[in-house]
């Protein structure tokens, strides 16, 4: 059990009109508040632990019936937060809802914190980090597949293969360690080979657990798409011709997109996020500067980036330093737009700066091409495998940072073991190791990292 003295309470389900809210209460004076403002239509001494009772939310002050509700009573350690949990079934009224909390924070209660039930799940031992990670992808997953893995995830997959993992790194710690002990002894405890071989084991299922991670990652977030280029190349128009509706304002006047405008789409069954710029030229006037200078900014995030060009003009210095700045990053589509209209961008000097672009023609006006540029959007997106929904996954850029540090100094444990250097240098190898894996169960991590984590959770869950 966590230190936590104190009761939070949270509306758990969407703010707003529905037939249903759900308010959560977590701590100790969780059923003394219930008991002092619930009145239930049958005779009952005390709450029975996850058993749901009728009856009614009345004021403590006055006695009068705010709502008739459900209400149940979860006993510690047996509940999501594994604290006293009390959860109030009202009516889905927004005036019901603000009343009932208002009730029950002016009766010792206060209003939780982003992702502090599940915070305190964790501290409680209810759940690992990892297992409070994939709670919300479950809640944010874009597709069936994304929902799929962080099911698999919240099932315990990941928690399960790192304990594998890190099972067989404590095993060859345990043979190190006693051949510390008894170096007088001139005792071998275990050959090297087998010891090796062991930390190959466990290096082999952590570079498959790595190697999850592209196709986790578009599954559950999708790919970023950044769509950049000079003012009145047709960048808003290939926009709305992929999106097909008109979400972003189109003109003939340059400079009309100013800050970002970011939609949703799925093609070839991955989520896509389109981000439409402000165009790109040298000169601006103050605003559209600030606007440029965050899609340098937002450049960096792209998992792919749509260069579009006007395909009726020939290259420009505006053009040369659009492709300047995107020169960096891998994946690039050439995009040339305006097919309907006479030709005079000579691809050739497109590829003389970039010379494996593959330029894609299309014409956003009148949707043509864009068969063609969804494919090759496909093929960029594509799975790099098949995907295993029943086995480890890892889709977080945290899982995967912690992973790869304690890959390499497993990776150096083992050189050194077969160096023949001394037990107590591959020891404190392989301890690094286990430190680094035991980052994703939360094990070691300050608080400023759990704070940050958990603020991304909604508040009530």
């Amino acid at each position: 059990m966590t230190d936590c003295c104190d009761t939070i309470a949270a509306l758990a389900t969407p703010f707003g009109y529905g037939s249903v809210g759900i308010i959560r209460l977590s701590g100790p004076k969780s059923s003394e508040i219930a008991h002092r403002i619930f009145r239930s239509s049958r005779n009952i001494d005390s709450f029975q632990s996850h058993k749901l009772y009728h009856g009614d939310i009345v004021s403590p002050e006055t006695g009068h019936v705010i709502d008739e509700v459900l209400i149940c009573f979860m006993r510690a350690p047996h509940s999501y937060t594994g604290e006293d949990t009390v959860e109030i079934n009202c009516h889905g009224g927004p005036l019901i809802i603000k009343t009932i909390l208002n009730t029950v924070t002016k009766l010792g209660a206060r209003f939780a914190e982003p992702g502090e039930f599940t915070k305190r799940a964790f501290l409680n031992d209810r759940l690992d980090l990892s297992g409070a990670e994939a709670i919300l992808d479950v809640i944010k997953a874009r597709t069936e597949k994304g929902l799929s893995l962080a099911v698999s995830r919240l099932k315990g997959a990941l928690r399960q293969e790192v304990g594998r993992i890190r099972e067989g790194i404590v095993d060859t710690l345990a043979v190190l360690e006693a051949s510390i002990d008894f170096s007088d002894e001139d005792v071998e405890l275990e050959n090297r080979s087998i010891t090796v071989a062991r930390l190959d084991t466990c290096l082999s299922h952590l570079s498959r657990l790595l190697a999850t991670y592209r196709n986790g990652k578009i599954l559950q977030d999708g790919l970023h798409v950044l769509i950049i280029g000079k003012p009145n190349v047709g960048k808003s128009s290939l926009l709305n011709a992929i999106l097909g509706s008109d979400r972003a304002i189109v003109t003939a006047i340059p400079g009309t997109t100013r800050d970002f405008i970011e939609e949703s789409v799925h093609v070839g069954g991955i989520p896509l996020t389109l981000v439409d710029t402000a165009g790109i030229r040298e000169s601006a006037d103050l605003i559209e500067e600030q606007g440029i200078s965050l899609v340098w900014r937002k450049l960096s995030e792209a998992d792919l980036v749509l260069l579009v060009f006007d395909g009726s003009r020939e290259l420009d210095d505006d053009d040369l330093l659009v492709l300047e700045k995107t020169k960096d990053k891998e994946s690039v589509m050439a995009v040339i737009n305006k097919e309907d209209l006479p030709s005079r961008l000579d691809w050739n000097d497109l590829l003389k700066h970039r010379p494996h672009l593959k330029p894609i023609p299309i014409s956003a006006k009148f949707k043509t091409g864009l068969d063609g540029l969804r494919g090759e959007m496909t093929r960029i997106a594509a799975l790099s495998e098949s995907v295993d929904f029943d086995t480890a996954s890892i889709t977080d850029l945290r899982h995967f940072q912690a992973l790869s540090r304690g890959a390499d100094f497993l990776t150096r444990g083992r050189d050194n073991l077969l160096a023949a250097r001394p037990p107590e240098i591959v020891s404190v190898d392989l301890r690094e190791a286990l430190d680094r894996l035991d980052e994703i169960a939360g094990r070691g991590l300050p608080d400023e990292v759990l704070n940050r984590i958990f603020s991304h959770f909604c508040i009530g869950k």
